[in-house]
């Protein structure tokens, strides 16, 4: 069971701009030409910090203080530290000139948290395009001595058995190579599969699903396709067409899910709340434009900017039970004959 003074060790050694102090005191402590009092090393942290960061004065002296608490315990660096005294005043200096917590590799909590990443990233061998992980975590046991790696704290949602995760290395790796595919393809409302030439440009997740967009050659417009939905590709001879229209970090800013229609408007929703269902609701925000437009006792009212797409539907319909879309008129309709079918089903 860790101590008081481990655990606090720990959350020193995860605190934000943490490595930038201590490398700034170790400087500090190296430097026999000059004498660094408590407020000559809260300066170098608080100078390291706005080079880095551009925050100033953020330091305080009690911070320095757990720092030098921490570099001199085992779970730190174990650093050879005298504190000198001139006057009334103590200046600090390493005992032996030549240390630096540089030439002494990784801390135990950095051991600690570095096991961590590694159990973490485990969960990814066997995908595609995650080989690499298993050499890496072979060489980075057996560097910073981490055999017997920690049970994970972490847990991701994932779905080793979805069909089409296979194609992710080759698709991934025409992508980065700039290359056309030919994609043999079979759509859920689909009789037979098709074929399409796409220009590959970015790989999505979206609810445990994988999806491809590109480039279609025959409509020139962004197509996505569901990797599980894919039966097979080859590489294409058609010329490359890079992306130079599009950024995906902003792509998908006004939708939910993965379905962008570009010449689709971006839609008011106004959506009534059940009381029980609004904690979940707030805390987890249905998108991003998510605003509070009114509020009783028990109900709560809210509005969304967004497109309407097939993935709205689905995550409004599975809240069913404790929500009521008031507005644009048209989705109320929708919803309508959504919830008659389902009436019709159980009657």
């Amino acid at each position: 069971m860790p101590t008081h003074f481990q655990l606090q060790s720990y959350s020193m050694a995860t605190n934000k701009h943490a490595t930038i102090r201590y490398h700034a005191l170790d400087r500090c402590f190296s430097n026999y030409g000059r004498k660094y009092f408590i407020e000559e090393l809260i300066a170098a942290c608080n100078e390291a910090i706005y080079e880095f960061a551009g925050i100033e004065d953020g330091v305080k002296r009690r911070q320095v203080f757990d720092d030098i608490t921490f570099m001199e315990s085992e779970q730190g660096w174990s650093i050879p530290l005298e504190r000198m005294k001139d006057g009334k005043r103590v200046y600090y200096r390493y005992s032996d000139q030549s240390f630096s917590i540089k030439n002494h590799g990784i801390n135990q909590a950095e051991a600690e948290q570095l096991k961590e990443t590694l159990t973490i990233l485990t969960r990814f061998k066997g995908m595609p395009q995650f080989e690499w992980i298993e050499e890496m975590q072979i060489r980075l046991e057996d560097t910073f001595k981490l055999k017997g790696t920690i049970q994970s704290s972490v847990g991701f949602e994932q779905n080793p058995f979805l069909k089409g995760l296979s194609h992710f290395t080759g698709i991934f790796n025409a992508i980065q190579h700039e290359a056309a595919l030919i994609i043999t393809y079979q759509g859920y409302k689909q009789d037979k599969p098709s074929q399409v030439v796409l220009h590959p440009w970015y790989l999505k997740q979206y609810n445990n699903r994988w999806f491809l967009f590109g480039l279609n050659e025959d409509y020139k417009s962004i197509t996505n396709f569901a990797l599980d939905r894919i039966i097979e590709f080859e590489e294409s001879k058609t010329k490359f067409h890079k992306n130079e229209e599009v950024n995906f970090d902003e792509y998908f800013d006004d939708v939910i899910g993965v379905t962008v229609k570009r010449e689709s408007p971006i839609e008011k929703l106004l959506i009534k709340l059940s009381k029980e269902i609004w904690p979940y609701i707030e805390s987890k925000p249905l998108h991003g434009s998510q605003k509070i437009k009114g509020r009783t006792e028990t109900e709560v009212l809210i509005e969304l900017a967004v497109q309407i797409n097939h993935e709205l539907i689905a995550l409004l319909f599975s809240y069913m039970d404790a929500i009521e879309v008031m507005e644009p008129e048209s989705l109320r309709e929708r919803f309508k004959r959504l919830s008659e079918t389902v009436y019709k089903k159980y009657i």
